[in-house]
């Protein structure tokens, strides 16, 4: 469920960032302003994981990985497609 609620945040940010930018630059800025606020809240699910579930922090870091990198590659992607267009 992260990895989706990642895609569309992802989507949401992209989708901003085309209303207020107009242009390509606006959604690059988008997905890049996307990547730090995914990782910001990876690691919250980490902590929520580890604090409140009880998983231990070597549990939980490939799980991070997976969650981070997922909807951050679709986020490099973009950046990728819209930089060189």
């Amino acid at each position: 469920m992260m990895i989706v609620g990642g895609v569309v945040l992802l989507g949401v940010f992209l989708l901003f960032g085309k209303l207020w930018g107009g242009d390509t630059a606006g959604l690059v800025l988008a997905a890049k302003v996307f990547i730090p606020v995914w990782l910001a809240i990876s690691v919250a699910n980490l902590w929520v994981g580890v604090s409140h579930a009880g998983y231990s922090v070597r549990e939980e870091l490939p799980i991070l990985l997976i969650v981070f990198l997922a909807p951050a590659a679709l986020a490099g992607l973009a950046i990728w497609r819209y930089f060189h267009s």
